[in-house]
């Protein structure tokens, strides 16, 4: 697991890192390579008008690549990359991660997604 922090804030690295593994090791997935970067408004805003469409800051952004997909042996699983603002979660940063570590893994908005966050971001 590889953490940035851009943002320029003070961030819970660790918080985040052991948050991440209780969320994936709770839907059975106990390899692959995980991204989460703390990042500023100003780099999540163009994150999210490059990929997205739509000019404005937001809490997270998920960058899924295999998420649940059968791999060939021997292929490494690479999960993606979560990246989240500070500044704009604040000190309520778990709900966000969460969600986003739901939708590298194949989640989709709805009650489904929902009722995993409200059990996993305590």
């Amino acid at each position: 697991m590889e953490v940035q922090n851009r943002s320029g804030a003070t961030v819970e690295e660790r918080a985040a890192i052991e948050l991440a593994r209780e969320v994936l090791a709770a839907e059975g997935v106990g390899d692959g390579e995980l991204g989460i970067a703390f990042v500023g408004p100003d780099e999540i805003r163009a994150l999210k008008s490059d990929h997205l469409g739509v000019d404005e800051a937001t809490d997270v952004l998920s960058f899924p690549i295999d998420g649940r997909e059968t791999l060939p042996p021997g292929v490494p699983r690479a999960l993606g990359d979560v990246v989240l603002c500070p500044q704009v979660v604040g000190a309520a940063w778990r709900e966000p991660l969460v969600h986003g570590l739901l939708h590298l893994l194949g989640y989709d908005h709805g009650s489904e997604m929902e009722a995993r966050e409200r059990a996993l971001a305590r």
